[in-house]
């Protein structure tokens, strides 16, 4: 028998019997990287940075720790659940009116349903807003409005005509276009074709992106409440300030706790409404538990060939 040998095929020369050409030498990537890099070691080294305190960080972060939850002022719970419902009262009120106002504007900055006259201002004025920070609008609303949780609202409301603006003109611009396109075909108009044809199939999303923006809302608020705009956030900064910190850790776990609550409901009703069904998390992983069980214990049939 002769034993078969197996050679890895060349590569075919190219015409003329020159080399191939060696790999292109990309300047601009080259140069990019080493300025990231330059970047990211000078804002290293110009970080005035103790290396000596990082060795006492734990036994400070277990005191501080300690003084916070050990335990905490329970008898201030009542105090602390009132200026929490100011401030998700506050991010609630902000929202509609950012919804109210955001949402025509955001049908108007839509490729297709207006005229590029309109389209590009309304874009920039969005992008105009979402990069003023919720803080900075109500610092500069102080003078006008004074430090009440109107302000805190108001700074919410502006921050929220940015963002859902741009989130609205974007998922308008993404739906399927089918269906404006049959009711530009049947005569109707820029607002029937709005109405009809576009928020119809963008609407889950929309309301999604509604209750999404509530949530950071909520977190803006607590935020806002530092520089006196009211709220869980004012409380928490007046005892910080006094040094009462079983108050601050009381604090700290109210607005955990109803942070997380509120994103837990949130998330269920946007669940609700892009699926179209209701389904908490815990019966659902319990279904699912269950039902790899039933399969586990299910009996192989043995008629079956293997």
């Amino acid at each position: 028998m002769t034993a078969i040998r197996t050679e890895r095929p060349s590569v075919p020369a190219l015409p003329g019997g020159s080399e191939r050409p060696r790999r292109p030498f990309r300047a601009a990537r080259t140069i990019a990287s080493i300025v990231v890099v330059i970047v990211v070691v000078g804002a290293f080294w110009s970080v005035d940075i103790r290396w000596d305190s990082l060795l006492t960080l734990p036994q400070a972060a277990v005191k501080l720790f300690g003084q916070l939850f050990l335990p905490p002022a329970w008898n201030r719970l009542p105090d602390a659940l009132a200026a929490t419902m100011l401030s998700v009262a506050m991010a609630w009120f902000g929202t509609v009116i950012g919804i109210v106002i955001s949402f025509p504007l955001s049908l108007l900055a839509a490729r297709g349903l207006a005229p590029a006259i309109v389209r590009w201002p309304l874009r920039a004025v969005f992008a105009v807003l979402r990069a003023v920070p919720e803080v900075v609008i109500a610092v500069l609303m102080l003078s006008v409005t004074g430090l009440t949780a109107f302000t805190g609202a108001l700074a919410i409301a502006i921050g929220s005509i940015g963002t859902l603006g741009k989130w609205g003109y974007e998922t308008f611009e993404a739906v399927d276009r089918g269906a404006a396109e049959a009711a530009v075909a049947a005569g109707a108009s820029r607002v029937q074709v709005m109405r009809w044809g576009v928020w119809p199939n963008a609407q889950p999303e929309v309301l999604a992106f509604w209750l999404y923006r509530f949530e950071i809302s909520v977190r803006a608020s607590a935020i806002l409440g530092l520089i006196g705009a009211g709220g869980i956030g004012k409380m928490l900064v007046d005892n910080i300030q006094f040094r009462v910190w079983p108050v601050v850790g009381m604090l700290l776990i109210v607005v955990v706790v109803v942070t997380m609550l509120i994103d837990q409901l949130s998330g269920l009703v946007r669940h609700r409404l892009i699926s179209g069904r209701w389904e908490l998390p815990i019966v659902t992983a319990l279904r699912r538990r269950s039902a790899r069980a039933a399969r586990a214990e299910r009996p192989s049939d043995p008629t079956i060939p293997v």
